[in-house]
């Protein structure tokens, strides 16, 4: 009789208290997930991180290791998606980043600030600083992005990149 009580309680148990705690767990993981997402998504401003791989990819801007003071910022609407993107990088990973855009350094105009002032703007980045400073237009078909890229090459060995990739929907 002990025996039978005890199995039944064990069933019980199983059948109701292992459904219950994940469904406690499981929304906890929910809600948390809501709360990051918030956070990314009510963002005014560049964000000090790396954009996800798929922002990257999709935007197309390869951001090369090593590379730091990382930031980016997303706005879409239904005309236009812009994906901004700040970091700096060693003299070998201008290179890269430009090879994996699709350019090369000779593509760069000096003193060519191809990043407009509206996007300046929504970014706050101002151009002022010491030079020399270098930009290109790199445009592409549809659906690919268009990148506007300026460079800060004041320290040629750490330079600063500035990119601005849209995309037409």
């Amino acid at each position: 009789m002990i025996r039978r009580r005890a199995l039944t309680l064990l069933i019980i148990v199983l059948l109701i208290g292992v459904p219950a705690g994940y469904l406690v767990i499981s929304a906890n993981q929910s809600r948390d997930s809501g709360k990051d997402k918030e956070k990314k998504y009510s963002a005014t401003g560049l964000t000090a991180a790396w954009p996800s791989r798929v922002q990257r990819r999709l935007y197309q801007v390869p951001i090369p290791h090593p590379a730091d003071q990382v930031a980016y910022y997303e706005t879409n609407n239904w005309k236009t998606s812009r994906l901004y993107v700040q970091f700096r990088t060693t003299d070998a990973g201008l290179d890269a980043f430009l090879t994996g855009v699709g350019v090369n350094r000779d593509d760069l105009e000096q003193g060519d600030l191809t990043i407009g002032a509206r996007d300046r703007s929504v970014t706050g980045w101002k151009f002022t600083g010491p030079g020399p400073w270098s930009g290109l237009v790199h445009r592409q078909k549809n659906p690919a992005p268009t990148q506007d890229i300026v460079v800060n090459l004041a320290n040629p060995a750490s330079p600063m990149v500035y990119v601005v990739s849209r995309t037409v929907p």
